[in-house]
């Protein structure tokens, strides 16, 4: 008898920590940890002990005889994951460093995190969990009124349990070493300069908040959308509220096949009905009860092999009522490239792209169709987007072993009245530090801000999570990746390299500056208004929130009905 890992993984590596017999794989120090889909219980070496499901903070292990109707596939991906890489025990501890190791410091350390989504959650949480109690000081700052980031405005609405994660950020942010600055835009209300005044270091955790932009003819025209637009949107981001997207068409179009796109082409075939149970906007929610969309096509230019989507994203896919997926076995087989060893996850997902090829789809449903080796070529429309001129691609293996699409002459043109380009994305740069907008990402060397001139590391400067490596990995990536910047900062601060912050600066001055800059500043307890209220409106409904999409009106509850003022909000 064993545990199985499940969909919602996150990656967090919880599990691997408290695991007795070490038999959950990949581990944070084995190279595959950053590029994992997920990760596996060894259902040969598991005792059964159950630790591991209750550290897991998104509720994805469940024993095998547990586990929902719709993830009983797991068990053969858990099983499978170990028959291709027989366990070997690592002989590491997996512990979390102690404070014990740090001695006490007569002066707190005294840090400034920017940004309260994943990444930033775990730069706090490891610098609390690592230097002695009362020997760091957290000031956490954020644009918006509301915290979280990604999980709260990316993450798909359906995907409940995966938000679940948000209450073990709760107790992180709980604890009396950090305090919330929420909106409060850094380089508008404070600088750069002014945060390291008051702090030993800054820690940059902005995430990649900018999509890549689609450069072709037409790329322009209204109806041809960013994905993280209608994403925020869908999500109830206070910037993307007002927005409106047509949804007359029958058939959208995806440019990108990553997560996201599948995200998207969900939310767009699903029953309103079905979405009432989760945390997607009321707009948005209104407006897909009036969508005539039936078909959303997702294109990708490589082949099902090379596809950045997940396979539990795939699956998921698979297992809503009244949608078809739909793959061209012809493209499939065009897209195979003979490879001596294909990779786990790899083979994983070109046999379920398979299994949707070789399936009848049944001409009342709904479909998502994974058109692969396809680039969109042109735009087409007159005064808004009518349709997608796309090109076949071929792939063809560099020397270096890469595997590229090229362009062929065969085109086709597309009919959809909605493109949404799921491209990637790209960070955005904050005044006074240094950003390489060729990458979208701060320049550093192992979380420390380099400057681009001299390739140098800027005293007290950090940065963590998809501004410091780019876009990629899930919610629990961010953890190892805010460990690894932790370090650098703990290192540096014990060999004396951070500069002490200058006069009097300590947190009640930090205070009086931030209320003078930003009087509608959100502290933990406005946070916690808000989130109650939302939480509130959701049990009226049977729904888990009813987001609030206007910042006054957050303001006005953070404040306890109290009067607010605008200083150039």
């Amino acid at each position: 008898m064993s545990f199985v890992v499940t969909q919602p993984c996150c990656n967090d590596a919880a599990c691997v920590q408290v695991c007795p017999v070490d038999c959950i794989r990949p581990t944070p120090d084995d190279p595959q940890f950053r590029s994992t889909e997920m990760l596996y219980i060894d259902p040969k070496t598991c005792i059964d002990c159950g630790a591991c499901m209750e550290a897991c903070p998104v509720e994805a292990i469940h024993h095998e005889d547990e586990l929902p109707e719709d993830q009983v596939r797991f068990r053969e991906i858990n099983a499978e994951y170990f028959v291709r890489h027989p366990l070997v025990s690592s002989g590491i501890s997996y512990e979390k460093p102690t404070s014990a190791r740090i001695p006490k410091q007569e002066t707190p350390l005294r840090v400034a995190v920017v940004g309260s989504g994943p990444a930033g959650i775990y730069a706090a949480a490891e610098l609390m969990g690592r230097m002695p109690n009362g020997s760091v000081e957290v000031e956490m700052f954020e644009r918006l009124p509301t915290p979280w980031g990604l999980v709260r405005a990316g993450v798909a609405p359906d995907h409940l349990a995966t938000k679940a994660v948000t209450d073990v950020f709760r107790r992180i942010t709980g604890k009396s070493g950090l305090r919330f600055h929420l909106n409060v835009e850094i380089g508008r209300h404070l600088t750069h300069d002014e945060l390291l005044e008051h702090h030993h270091a800054v820690v940059y955790a902005v995430g990649a908040l900018d999509d890549r932009r689609l450069d072709v003819p037409g790329a322009e025209l209204p109806g041809s959308e960013a994905a993280t637009d209608f994403v925020a949107w869908y999500n109830g981001h206070p910037d993307h509220a007002h927005r409106t997207f047509d949804l007359r068409s029958e058939r959208a179009v995806i440019v990108g096949n990553g997560n996201v796109a599948l995200d998207i082409a969900r939310m767009l075939v699903t029953d309103p009905d079905d979405l009432v149970r989760s945390d997607m906007a009321e707009h948005a929610l209104e407006a897909l009860r009036d969508s005539r969309i039936r078909e959303v096509v997702v294109l990708g230019r490589r082949g099902a092999a090379q596809a950045a989507y997940t396979t539990p994203e795939l699956l998921a896919l698979g297992r809503l009522p009244g949608v078809d997926v739909v793959v061209d076995p012809d493209e499939l087989e065009a897209g195979h490239v003979p490879d001596a060893e294909v990779p786990f996850t790899t083979d994983l997902k070109t046999r379920v792209a398979r299994e949707y090829a070789a399936a009848v789809p049944d001409p009342a449903h709904k479909r998502v169709v994974l058109r692969y080796l396809a680039s969109p070529t042109r735009i087409l429309g007159e005064d808004r987007v009518e349709g997608v001129e796309i090109t076949r691609n071929e792939l063809v293996r560099s020397d270096d072993g890469t595997v590229t699409a090229r362009a062929t002459e065969h085109r086709e043109v597309i009919e959809t009245g909605l493109v949404l380009r799921s491209i990637g994305f790209r960070g955005r740069s904050v005044p006074g530090v240094p950003f390489d907008d060729r990458a979208g990402v701060i320049p550093n060397l192992d979380g420390r801000v380099v400057d681009p001139r001299t390739g140098s590391s800027l005293p007290g400067v950090y940065t963590t999570g998809w501004v410091k490596r780019g876009p990629s990995g899930v919610i629990g990536t961010n953890k190892q990746c805010a460990h690894d910047t932790v370090t650098a900062l703990i290192d540096d601060f014990l060999a004396g390299r951070l500069p002490d912050p200058s006069g009097d600066n300590g947190r009640d001055a930090l205070d009086e500056l931030v209320r003078d800059r930003r009087p509608e500043v959100v502290d933990r307890k406005g946070w916690l208004a808000i989130d109650g209220a939302e939480r509130a409106r959701g049990r009226e409904t049977g729904r888990p929130r009813v987001k609030i999409t206007d910042i006054r009106e957050m303001l006005e509850i953070a404040q306890v009905g109290a009067p607010v003022t605008t200083s150039g909000a």
